[in-house]
């Protein structure tokens, strides 16, 4: 983890360290833990206990895994959001019309946050969940949220995190990254090709505000048998403009008092 704060708190980065490694782990002891976060068993057991203590962390017999307190923390965040409020009703029902796994995502710190899934189908497990953060440049929605982005925050995204390969058909150099954002701006979405995930393709489309700021994005995603021909190219993009529009304009209708 690069320390990018001017007066960095240390210690907070080690409990950083420490929460990641529990979200990687079912359960670990405090000998393992040490062992992977590269300190001190006693300053592991200080972390654990102050966490234990706050409630974020759960003992049990001699292993340490994480407890519920953070769903508290991350629901209330993601329902202060007016962007779920308004988008979470068209992401079920855009998941009961197409049979497909739908996303609604929004842009944290350089990266794609699902603020909400839904999947109507259930014969594929996608490991898509609430709160998950993806690359931007290897999905649909991430690209299509690129595409209203600066030139500027799109070069911070680059330098912060870099374009690697998710999949070998994923996008890696600046400049078919910015080939792609401007045949999105024309087309008004995007197209993943299985650059996020063999054997699977999704269409993402951004979500504005009224004066045509990014605000979020929509996909439909599913395996590439069910993503050909027509439905690909025609329909599903058709079915997914409709309900962004329909998002933006639940979110940008003035609140009547």
């Amino acid at each position: 983890m690069v320390m990018q704060a001017n007066n960095p708190v240390k210690a907070l980065y080690t409990m950083e360290e420490i929460i990641e490694t529990l979200e990687e782990h079912k359960a670990v002891g405090v000998t393992e833990l040490a062992g992977i976060v590269e300190r001190p068993q006693s300053v592991v057991h200080n972390h654990l206990a102050t966490l234990r203590e706050l409630e974020y962390v759960i003992k049990e017999g001699s292993k340490y895994k994480l407890g519920l307190k953070f769903l508290q923390r991350g629901e209330i965040v993601r329902k202060r959001l007016p962007l779920y409020a308004k988008g979470t009703p068209t992401v079920s029902k855009l998941a009961k019309e197409t049979k497909e796994l739908i996303t609604l995502i929004v842009e944290e710190h350089g990266r794609g946050v699902y603020l909400d899934v839904a999947q109507d189908n259930a014969d594929i497990q996608y490991p898509a969940i609430p709160g998950t953060r993806i690359r931007l440049h290897c999905s649909a929605t991430g690209k299509a949220i690129m595409a209203y982005m600066s030139e500027d925050e799109v070069e911070e995204i680059i330098n912060r995190h870099g374009l690697p390969a998710q999949t070998d058909k994923t996008i890696t150099t600046r400049d078919e990254l910015y080939e792609e954002l401007d045949a999105i701006r024309k087309r008004g979405y995007a197209y993943d090709r299985q650059e996020f995930r063999e054997g699977m393709r999704s269409i993402g489309a951004p979500i504005l505000d009224e004066s045509n700021n990014i605000l979020g994005g929509l996909s439909i995603a599913g395996p590439t048998h069910r993503f050909a021909g027509d439905r690909l190219e025609t329909k599903l993009p058709k079915k997914l403009l409709q309900s962004v529009n329909v998002i933006e304009l639940n979110y940008n209708e003035p609140n009547i008092q």
